[in-house]
């Protein structure tokens, strides 16, 4: 059996759970402040939507999904440029969103993104404002 097929086999509650797990193990692989911050925001996320309406499960799902291959591709990236001594350990998570991505978002979701970036440049020591 592929993995597909695995997958195709679990409930929606199996693969939520499952997506839910995988992001967690992702983020120990993370510096402990990110780590502790993407906790927090993902389990807030998914207990938030655990009873949303059925046109939002599949994007909530999409967006997640493409969340953790993106966060193990750059965790993967970064061990890799780790592992050689020549290159200094300049490692940064996480990508800028697009404006056309930003369109799609309602009011109150820009407010939760501009309330996390606060928290994570504040936390992380960054010099960056995010209300530039």
């Amino acid at each position: 059996m592929d993995v597909g097929q695995g997958l195709r086999a679990l409930s929606h509650a199996e693969r939520v759970r499952l997506l839910y797990k995988t992001i967690l193990r992702l983020h120990r692989a993370l510096p402990p402040k990110l780590s502790d911050l993407g906790n927090k925001y993902v389990k807030e996320e998914f207990h938030r939507h655990k009873h949303c309406r059925p046109e939002f499960v599949r994007s909530f799902m999409l967006e997640w999904s493409s969340y953790a291959m993106e966060l193990s591709k750059q965790i993967r990236d970064a061990c890799l440029t780790g592992s050689d001594k020549s290159y200094p350990m300049t490692i940064q998570f996480g990508r800028s969103l697009k404006v056309p991505s930003l369109d799609g978002f309602s009011d109150s979701q820009l407010q939760q993104l501009l309330t996390l970036a606060k928290e994570i440049h504040s936390g992380a020591g960054c010099t960056h404002n995010p209300d530039d």
